[in-house]
């Protein structure tokens, strides 16, 4: 029986690649009086439920998602959190 999984995933610009949004967001709030903000990174979070034989196969399928679509490897990472969800409820016909 298959059990059931959310990944959390983030994805962030790597360390070496510059981000102008971030820049834009770190200048914004330094303009709304928040001077203590040094740096600002913006990416992405994404929630994916799936179905899977086991925790392990599904941290391999959500891998494989990352590298395939999720991120872009030449200037993104990402990282996930695998948890354990309750299967989904079927409306009553």
């Amino acid at each position: 029986m298959a059990s059931h999984f959310l990944a959390k995933v983030y994805v962030t610009l790597k360390p070496t690649v510059n981000d102008p949004q971030g820049l834009t967001v770190r200048n914004g709030l330094h303009n709304l009086g928040f001077a203590e903000v040094g740096g600002v990174r913006v990416g992405k979070f994404l929630e994916v439920q799936l179905e899977a034989g086991d925790r392990e196969e599904a941290a391999r399928r959500v891998q494989e998602m990352g590298r395939q679509l999720l991120a872009n490897p030449v200037i993104e990472q990402f990282r996930f959190d695998l948890e354990d969800v309750p299967p989904p409820t079927r409306p009553s016909p």
